[in-house]
């Protein structure tokens, strides 16, 4: 079957469109026929052996599915033929995967299969950062680093479906402009949104910063919360782990929280499919439709990591496995 290859960890350069051996499902797994495959930043870190699941090479990357079971343990509810959507791990940039069938929700009609497949790892991650971690209650005002990618746009729409306002923030206008359809009130570019904020809020400040980013904006961040505010901490795709004074959060009475929804979920067996059923719920209540920038072929994936690396790729892109 086709597939995309890892073969050297440096960087999306070494990826392979190359014909493997279809998988053998376990006893206990559901096998999926894949037809789109999200295009995560996982991938990218795996690329580079960056990231904290490292399998040996060569290995398939592919962390997020949309496509149809093939076969599944007896007495699952995902029997042949479901659309579903998967966190796969790694796997998900080949024909077939196979994987737990904790890690499998059923796609609503609504939503393609590239819709699908760009939902488990931003939007369960926005919406447990969101509800779990930053205890966002409605009429409260968030703020989003990152806005335009794809972690940044699930925030926006997750954020305003919850019933907070939004204010983006993003590095150019057309980042900015891909905020704002998402369904922020604001957007900001980067530079100098500490005194914006303040501006925006009668000199209040927000109550969460969801950052995904990381580097240097971490302390106009701190700053920027109201009393009792959160900053939540969901990654470093500025390429810089930032240090906090602790003493900020004593004196402002704030909170920096850390977000990671894998650490959470997976050991968890149920609470991925809890998870799932509320976000679904959530989203169709408010109208929201996951953002899909662009679909690409797989030989195309290497370009769109490239992209992601150097902080140009919008939204979120898909890759085709099929039609």
């Amino acid at each position: 079957m086709k597939a995309l290859q890892i073969t050297e960890l440096n960087g999306p350069s070494a990826l392979e469109v190359a014909d493997i051996p279809e998988p053998v499902a376990g006893p206990d797994e559901v096998m999926i026929e894949v037809h789109r495959t999200g295009i995560a930043f996982p991938d990218l870190l795996m690329t580079r052996g960056l990231y904290q699941v490292k399998p040996e090479l060569p290995f398939v990357p592919g962390t997020e599915v949309g496509g149809i079971v093939v076969s599944a343990p007896a007495g699952s509810w995902a029997v042949p033929g479901t659309r579903v959507a998967a966190y796969v791990h790694t796997g998900g940039c080949q024909e077939l995967v196979a994987t737990d069938p904790n890690r499998v929700f059923p796609l609503p009609d609504r939503l393609s299969f590239a819709e699908g497949s760009a939902t488990p790892i931003n939007y369960l991650t926005a919406h447990f950062a969101l509800t779990l971690r930053g205890r966002l209650a409605p009429g409260e005002t968030v703020l989003v680093h990152g806005a335009a990618g794809g972690l940044g746009v699930a925030l926006v729409q997750i954020a305003s479906a919850l019933g907070a306002r939004v204010i983006a923030v993003a590095s150019d206008e057309a980042k900015r402009q891909l905020a704002l359809a998402a369904g922020a009130d604001v957007a900001l570019p980067v530079e100098d949104f500490l005194p914006a904020v303040k501006d925006l809020t009668d000199g209040q400040g927000v109550d969460i910063v969801a950052d995904p980013v990381g580097g240097d904006r971490v302390t106009d961040s701190l700053r920027s919360l109201r009393p009792l505010g959160r900053l939540l901490v969901l990654g470093f795709t500025g390429g810089d782990i930032p240090s906090i004074k602790v003493n900020r959060l004593l004196l402002n009475n704030i909170e920096a929280v850390g977000v990671g929804w894998g650490a959470y979920a997976l050991p968890r067996p149920t609470y991925p499919r809890e998870q799932w059923d509320d976000l679904m719920l959530l989203l169709e209540g408010a109208g929201v439709t996951p953002v899909v920038t662009d679909e690409v072929p797989l030989e195309a994936v290497p370009a769109a990591l490239a992209a992601m690396e150097s902080r140009t790729l919008l939204g979120k892109t898909v890759a085709i496995i099929r039609d």
